[in-house]
């Protein structure tokens, strides 16, 4: 692996000495900057990973060197170096797109692990770009969104069963991204070239379902005045999503079933077995095994459907991809009504982040979608949002009596940590605070 190159950007000699030192004996590669303007040229010849650089330098200002970072390369990671007075605008600074923030005098194991975590989120980044790409060649869709662990998972399992030709079955709520999963897996597959089909089987009768998968022959029935090619036969060589298989009536269990094992099929008034080469991915928001063992789905067809699961995670598992996601669909949705929205509001932004989304990312979408239609302004705010969650807040301790201050900290400490998943890093950004600050509470009242 490459050397991870850091600049330490500060006009105080001791503190790029210190610095340099310290993360030199860690295995980085470090250049150390007392000046902005003559740190910007050389990261305009040979751009950085990581940057350290002071808020208060006196040829170029933090922001503008953050920016100028950023515009250079936008995957490099800026830490704002700043004093106690200047943390309004750190805090201001990361909004902008800086990683996090290092509060004078510097604490050099702080700094370690502001560089490690620095480095993970490149890695991930990385890891998610390197997955895009992918799916960009192969012609297929790249709106899977996010940087969280659960999709980094998500991301791997697809990398490692597109390959392989088996059938699998997506499991995951409704709006977790299930149609987009089974796209990517398909146009990384050796199927890519061949058709993609969809066919939901929730709300059809028997009958419909029969004539949609199978095709019909000629005079098969009333109405039949042609011959129809079915779903499953115009999907030769590829792939059929099969969304809310769960819902398919029991005949026709029998029926898929049957298929499955024969790789045939007969057209609905046929008597000519036609072969078949198709891969099948099953969707569903049901427990599958629950709906077995209640006599709802037939065990057999279960075991062949379900040779690889793919859990999607919900968005409530993924709270700290909500930002990325909000920023995606304020993209879409200023190009697609042409407006000048650029951007989301702390306040509304921390509402989100304390939301359920029960209709997970597809809600979040929606929720956007609408803001950025309705609003005004430049930015998004919380009165742009919908009424059942404009004024959403974490839980009070209403009714819990008087409670010392430091109890009352580790109480809504251990709320907010509990709503983000136990996620650390969004924690401090929802209490904005820094993570060092936030480590120190935990460890003090016991909450790590």
């Amino acid at each position: 692996m490459q050397q991870v190159r850091i600049a330490i950007v500060d006009d105080e000699v001791v503190v790029c000495r210190r610095l340099s030192l310290a993360l030199s004996r860690d295995g980085y590669e470090v250049e150390a900057f007392t000046a902005g303007r003559s740190f910007l040229e050389r990261m305009q010849a040979e751009p950085f990973d990581i940057v350290l650089c002071d808020l208060g330098l006196p040829d170029a200002g933090g922001m503008e060197i953050l920016s100028r970072c950023k515009t250079i390369r936008k995957e490099t990671e800026v830490i704002i170096i700043t004093g106690h007075g200047s943390i309004d605008s750190a805090i201001e600074a990361i909004k902008e797109g800086a990683y996090h923030y290092a509060v004078k005098p510097l604490k050099l194991n702080a700094i370690r692990v502001l560089a490690r975590g620095a480095l993970d989120r490149i890695s991930m980044l990385q890891e998610n770009l390197r997955l895009r790409e992918a799916l960009k060649r192969s012609g297929g869709s790249a709106a899977i969104i996010g940087n969280s662990p659960a999709i980094k998972e998500l991301f791997s399992m697809i990398q490692r069963i597109a390959v392989v030709d088996c059938n699998i079955v997506l499991q995951g709520a409704s709006g977790t991204g299930k149609a987009l999963v089974a796209k990517a897996i398909h146009k990384l597959s050796p199927r890519k070239e061949h058709p993609f089909v969809f066919f939901n089987c929730g709300g059809f009768t028997e009958e419909l379902i029969s004539s949609e998968l199978f095709g019909y022959e000629k005079g098969a029935f009333t109405g039949a005045t042609a011959t129809k090619i079915g779903l499953l036969e115009s999907a030769s060589g590829g792939t059929v999503l099969l969304d809310e298989v769960g819902e398919m009536p029991p005949a026709m269990q029998v029926k898929l079933l049957h298929v499955i094992q024969e790789r045939r099929i007969l057209r609905v008034g046929g008597t000519r077995a036609i072969d078949l080469d198709i891969r099948i991915i099953a969707a569903t928001n049901r427990d599958l095994k629950y709906e077995v063992a209640q006599g709802n789905f037939r065990e057999d067809l279960f075991y062949r459907l379900n040779v690889v699961t793919i859990p999607l995670p919900s968005l409530a598992q993924r709270r700290d991809d909500i930002p990325i996601l909000v920023e995606h669909f304020i993209e879409k949705y200023r190009a697609a009504f042409r407006k000048q929205v650029s951007g989301i509001e702390p306040q509304a932004l921390q509402i989100l982040l304390g939301y359920t989304f029960p209709g997970n990312v597809r809600e979040l979408e929606n929720i956007i979608e609408r803001a950025v239609a309705l609003t005004d302004c430049s930015r998004i705010r919380p009165r742009d949002l919908p009424q059942d969650i404009e004024h959403l807040e974490f839980d009070t301790m209403e009714g819990e009596g008087l409670l010392p201050l430091a109890e009352y900290e580790k109480r809504y400490i251990a709320r907010v940590l509990e709503t983000t998943g136990f996620n650390k890093g969004l924690t401090a950004q929802v209490l904005n605070i820094p993570r060092t600050t936030l480590w120190r509470k935990l460890k003090e009242y016991g909450l790590g």
